[in-house]
C-alpha cells in the first residue's frame, strides 16, 4: 500500500477511536448515495428539450462564479430529446424540467486514466463556453457502501493517484468538489467494521491533492436524520475538514431545505464554522422512514448558488432526479434511469 504522509499515518491511529465515539450514535435514517450510470459527456450544453418556461436563476458567487453548469447528454436530457421524438411531447416536457437544470457530475471507478483525463476536460472547455462553475461528485472511495446497494469503488492503492489525475486535469478552474457522498457518515455502521483507520487517511490525503489545486471541496457532512452533530463533526475534523472549504448534506435524501439549514448550522459550528451546501434534489417530499425509491417523492427547487445567505453556500442537485436509488419499490439498479420515477417526481415536486 502507498504510504500517506506522515499526518495521515498520525490520524490513521487515531482512527479506531474515532469509530469507537460515532459507533455510539444511534442512526436514525442513513441515506447511501447512489451515483448516476456512466453517459456521454458532450460539450455543447444545450438541452435538446424544450426548458421550463420559467427557470429559476442560478446566480453567481465567489465560491461559483457565473452560477452552476448545466451538462449536456445526461440520463435525463437524452430520454427527453426521445420522447419528444417519439411524439410524446407532454413527457418530454416534464423530463426537460429535470434535463435542463444543472447537476452535479458523478465520477466513480468507471472513469479512469486516459478516459477520465478526456470527460474532464470535455466538461472543462463546456464550461467555459458556458462561463460557469463545474461541480464534481468524487464517488470511488474503497470499499465504497461496505457492501450495500452501492458497493464498489478503487483499490487502497490507486484511489490517490485517481484524486491526482482529476486535480491535474481541473487545476486553475475553480470547479467544486463534493468528495465521497456518504463515506463519513457510514463509518459507523456495523458493516463498515474497522474501514476508519484506512479511510479517514486517504480522505485526508484526498483533500490535500484537491484542495492543492485550487479546487473548492466540501465532506461529507450526512443529514439531519442520521448522526447528532456532535457525533459528524468529530469523524469531519479527523477527515480534514480544517483544509476543505466546508461539507454538504442531504445528498441522496430527501429532508426539507429547513431541517437541513438547522441541522448544518449547528454542524457548522461545531467545525470552525465551516460553509456547507446542500442537496435539493429531492427536498422535503417522499420521506416515510424509506431512502430508497419512496412512493410519493417530488423534485426539489431548482438549484442556484446563494451568495448572500451566510454560510449556506448553494443548493444543489446533487443526486439526479430520476436515477433509481437501488432495487427497490421496483426499481432498477443503483444508479440506473427510471423514466417512470422521474415522471413522478416532476409531477409530485
Amino acid at each position: 500500500m502507498k504510504q500517506y504522509g506522515t499526518r495521515s499515518m498520525l490520524l490513521g491511529i487515531a482512527c479506531a477511536l474515532v469509530l469507537v465515539a460515532i459507533a455510539l450514535a444511534v442512526i436514525t435514517h442513513a441515506s447511501p448515495a447512489r451515483a448516476p450510470a456512466a453517459h456521454k459527456a458532450s460539450p455543447t450544453p444545450t438541452p435538446s428539450a424544450p426548458a421550463p418556461a420559467s427557470p429559476t436563476p442560478s446566480a453567481g458567487s465567489d465560491v461559483f462564479p457565473g452560477g452552476l453548469y448545466v451538462e449536456a447528454g445526461t440520463n435525463a436530457d437524452d430520454a427527453a430529446a426521445r420522447l419528444l421524438q417519439e411524439g410524446q411531447k407532454s413527457k418530454a416536457a416534464l423530463v426537460s424540467r429535470i434535463s435542463s437544470q444543472p447537476t452535479a457530475i458523478w465520477l466513480g471507478e468507471w472513469t479512469t486514466g486516459p478516459a477520465l483525463t478526456k470527460l474532464l476536460a470535455q466538461h472543462v472547455a463546456a464550461a467555459k463556453a458556458e462561463g460557469t462553475t463545474l461541480v464534481f461528485v468524487t464517488y470511488a472511495i474503497p470499499n465504497r457502501d461496505c457492501g450495500g446497494y452501492s458497493k464498489g469503488g478503487l483499490g487502497y492503492n490507486s484511489y490517490l493517484d485517481w484524486n491526482r489525475t482529476i486535480a491535474s486535469a481541473l487545476a486553475g478552474t475553480k470547479s467544486v468538489v463534493l468528495v465521497e457522498p456518504d463515506s463519513l457518515s457510514m463509518l459507523s455502521s456495523a458493516k463498515c467494521g474497522t474501514e476508519a483507520i484506512k479511510r479517514i487517511p486517504l480522505i485526508n490525503e484526498a483533500v490535500d491533492i484537491l484542495a492543492g489545486a485550487g479546487l473548492t471541496t466540501y465532506l461529507d457532512g450526512g443529514n439531519s436524520r442520521w448522526h447528532s452533530p456532535r457525533t459528524q463533526s468529530r469523524v469531519l475534523k479527523e477527515a480534514g475538514i480544517d483544509h476543505a472549504h466546508g461539507f454538504f448534506t442531504d445528498v441522496s435524501n430527501f429532508n426539507t431545505l429547513q431541517q437541513e439549514r438547522d441541522y448544518a448550522g449547528k454542524l457548522s459550528g461545531l467545525v470552525g464554522d465551516k460553509h456547507y451546501v446542500v442537496d435539493v434534489s429531492r427536498s422535503g417530499k417522499g420521506w416515510k422512514g424509506d431512502w430508497c425509491n419512496p412512493e410519493g417523492a417530488g423534485l426539489g427547487p431548482n438549484p442556484r448558488a446563494t451568495p448572500d445567505d451566510g454560510r449556506l453556500d448553494a443548493e444543489l442537485w446533487v443526486k439526479h432526479p430520476g436515477v433509481s436509488d437501488g432495487t427497490c419499490h421496483g426499481g432498477p439498479a443503483a444508479g440506473e434511469w427510471w423514466e417512470q420515477y422521474a415522471l413522478d417526481l416532476v409531477r409530485n415536486g
